[in-house]
């Protein structure tokens, strides 16, 4: 979404470009092009020959054949944002267009996100569709061992209960543990590849309230924190050990128009709909996740811990997916029930 956001910014300069940059809290579009650039080229660089995850980003442009380029722009589409670029036929093969871009997106998240555009959304009046796809699939730096996964309940937002399997550890050794007011956040790092850990560390972060419901009003105390799933809030907290540890696998897709909820935030794109859809699946091994949107356009001191805590997520709870050192937020997404797939 910030890689999409970033790119109508810089094809749309005057109001709708001052609003990105206020919301993305960006100084000039150079310098989003300039971070989107770092991230599809390093930050998010595939590692999976080295023993690291296996991650895929890519952008990709679709223009109207019949209407004219400028240079500068294309400069930014080819270099800034690393983009295939493509012309094509919007206005006689509408339909062949939005078949490309789906297989594309298809193929770049490893047949994860399958007709990300649907039928009868792009018109022959279109002249640009530009799309970005991301592919995680990680392994826990220690796995869990499948033998101690156990049926258990966990309590859903209405009070009733379900049956789903939870992964378990014998030991907590490499799990980090922060303890907050009302919240406790459980670090579950990724394998990184050689060389990785001074560059990236990717992890997987829950967020589990100390309360079945309490989900929402720890979502409120977060939101109202800014930078916080970043690693830069100021909510106190402390390091703390682990006792019982207890996460549920799951696994679900998510998909919605973003236009529409960026509209409550203030930000109208006319002429521009943004679509984005994401799954993920968490298991004993490790994360397989994929995200894509496309817009298509109409115009430290080590302290050691003194108490331990149970972490059991049983009931709603949220997650990010981060690589650590630059704060880059790869996954965001709130368990409910993870019978429902």
């Amino acid at each position: 979404m910030n890689v999409i956001l970033s790119f109508i910014a810089a094809k749309s300069p005057g109001d709708v470009e001052e609003k990105i940059l206020s919301l993305l809290q960006a100084s000039s579009t150079e310098e989003l092009n300039t971070v989107s650039s770092k991230i599809v080229t390093t930050v998010l660089a595939d590692n999976t020959s080295s023993g690291g995850p296996t991650i895929a980003a890519a952008n990709g442009a679709w223009l109207e054949k019949s209407k004219p380029v400028d240079p500068s722009f294309k400069d930014i589409i080819q270099n800034s944002y690393k983009a295939a670029f493509n012309l094509v036929d919007f206005r006689n093969k509408v339909d062949e267009v939005v078949e490309e871009v789906n297989s594309w997106v298809k193929e770049e998240t490893k047949g994860l996100i399958t007709d990300l555009i649907p039928e009868n959304s792009v018109s022959p009046a279109s002249n640009l569709i530009f799309a970005n796809a991301l592919f995680f699939n990680g392994k826990w730096d220690h796995e869990f061992d499948p033998s101690l996964t156990k049926d258990s309940d966990f309590h859903r937002f209405d009070g009733t209960t379900v049956r789903v399997p939870f992964m378990s550890a014998g030991y907590s050794l490499g799990y980090d543990l922060e303890a907050y007011q009302g919240f406790k956040v459980l670090n579950l790092p990724y394998r990184g590849g050689r060389g990785d850990y001074y560059r990236r560390r990717f992890s997987m972060q829950i967020y589990l309230p100390d309360e079945k419901d309490g989900l929402p009003a720890m979502l409120d105390r977060l939101s109202s924190c800014r930078g916080f799933l970043s690693g830069h809030g100021d909510i106190p907290g402390h390091s703390a050990s682990i006792g019982e540890l207890k996460i549920p696998k799951f696994k679900f897709e998510f998909g919605f128009t973003a236009t529409e909820a960026l509209e409550g935030l203030g930000l109208e794109l006319p002429g521009d709909a943004i679509i984005h859809k994401s799954c993920i699946e968490v298991d004993e091994v490790g994360s397989k996740a994929a995200a894509a949107a496309a817009v298509i356009s109409i115009s430290g001191i080590y302290m050691p811990p003194k108490e331990k805590y149970d972490f059991v997520a049983d009931h709603p709870f949220l997650f990010l997916v981060k690589e650590s050192i630059s704060g880059l937020v790869l996954f965001l997404g709130q368990v409910a029930d993870p019978s429902m797939h």
